[in-house]
């Protein structure tokens, strides 16, 4: 089974943040937010809700989709909705009970431990849970199309191209599903994963025909849509170090795709810049991160393991600038909000930094919870969920 170190890695300095013992557990304390600090940007918080209890203790950074206009959100404990994206009216919400993590109880509905975000298409919305299920359900009033059993707990959000529905598993598989009905395609098992990994999977991305995501050993894949078939795989890390965690060289970040050009960070790795239809490397960089990047105009923005935040220059991988003014506050994936790059942090706290050179224009507070899902971005909108389900929906405005 894969060990859980994402949790020891920020589940754990959640615990800490509450009961400030930073410096007896010698982990670096997150770094003080200036008192005086003036924004340059005004951000008006749109609407809030809040779903279930969210992620609590389970690890999974529980990003919602939004499709055609309409939030989809869920958490750990059986709860799921759709709101309106713009005004955040709840338009339905399912609530399941729970019956055990191995699904004691309702032989029909095992389980709701949902987990990773759903997917959404049409009239399906899909997720999986942590007791290895996958529910379709209706995007109209969330009732339940179907359900698939798999051997390994779902922690990602999965993708669905048309009739075909594409969902990874803990154990390094990934399946496709027939979208109507839930039934298993074909399966692809990348093999064993490594003894020592971080809690996480990076979100599945389909273009072209072609499946493309990070593995827990540091590599970019790429499968074929329709049989599984892998087309090519391309290092991101070599898993090389002294120690067993220094060999820990996981991509869990999102592959980003840009025509046809993929980038992609992996853990104590590279940041990589693939060729989608052939799988070369065209450069690869130094940046150890265990979230995804994003890509904004002729600019990558990337986190590192230190939560200092980085601009690099797309065509080349080289530095355009870098930040350290939230070093240690173990921020989210970033997202680009219009001319500003926005993540949350391990306090509750968003923050947007300028994209053209990383100054921070300003900072808003969603709670006094952990952020772990990279923040979405749709249309004027960023959406934000910490990990007990508090969501907010902030749009940016003149100063």
């Amino acid at each position: 089974m894969k060990r859980f170190w994402l949790i020891v890695l920020t589940g754990s300095l959640v615990a800490l943040a509450g009961c400030h013992s930073f410096k007896k557990e010698n982990i670096q304390p997150p770094t003080p937010l200036a008192k005086d600090f003036v924004p340059t940007v005004k951000v008006a918080k749109v609407w809030t809700a809040r779903v279930g209890h969210g992620a609590g203790d389970s690890g999974v950074r529980m990003q919602p989709a939004v499709v055609d206009g309409v939030l989809y959100a869920a958490s750990t404990d059986g709860a799921v909705a759709a709101y309106d994206a713009a005004t955040g009216k709840t338009l339905w919400e399912k609530k399941t009970r729970t019956h055990g993590w191995f699904g004691w109880g309702d032989k029909k509905r095992k389980d709701a431990f949902y987990s990773g975000g759903p997917a959404a298409s049409g009239d399906l919305l899909v997720i999986g849970t942590l007791d290895g299920h996958v529910y379709g359900l209706s995007t109209k009033d969330g009732s339940e199309r179907w359900i698939t059993t798999l051997p390994s707990e779902v922690i990602d959000s999965p993708a669905i191209a048309g009739q075909l529905t594409v969902v990874r598993t803990q154990d390094g598989r990934v399946y496709g599903l027939d979208s109507g009905t839930g039934e298993r395609r074909w399966v692809n098992d990348q093999g064993n994963v490594p003894l020592l990994s971080l809690r996480g999977n990076g979100p599945l991305l389909i273009a072209n025909g072609v499946i493309f995501f990070g593995s827990d050993d540091g590599k970019l894949i790429a499968l074929r849509l329709d049989n599984g078939e892998k087309l090519w795989e391309q290092k991101l890390a070599s898993g090389e170090g002294r120690t067993d965690i220094d060999r820990m060289n996981d991509a869990d970040g999102s592959v980003v795709l840009d025509g046809t050009s993929l980038y992609a960070a992996a853990y104590h790795g590279n940041l990589s810049a693939v060729d989608g239809p052939s799988g070369r490397q065209m450069w690869a960089r130094p940046f150890s991160s265990y979230t995804s990047v994003a890509a904004s105009g002729n600019s990558l923005f990337g986190v590192n393991d230190e939560s200092q935040v980085w601009a690099f220059d797309k065509s080349s991988g080289a530095d355009m600038w870098k930040s350290d003014a939230l070093k240690y506050r173990w921020l989210t994936a970033p997202a680009v909000q219009g001319d500003y790059v926005v993540a949350g942090d391990i306090e509750g706290y968003v923050h947007w930094l300028q994209v053209g050179d990383g100054a921070l224009a300003a900072r808003e507070r969603l709670s006094k919870k952990a952020i772990r899902a990279q923040p979405l971005v749709a249309g004027d909108m960023a959406y934000v969920v910490d990990v007990q389900g508090h969501i907010a929906a902030y749009r940016l405005g003149a100063k």
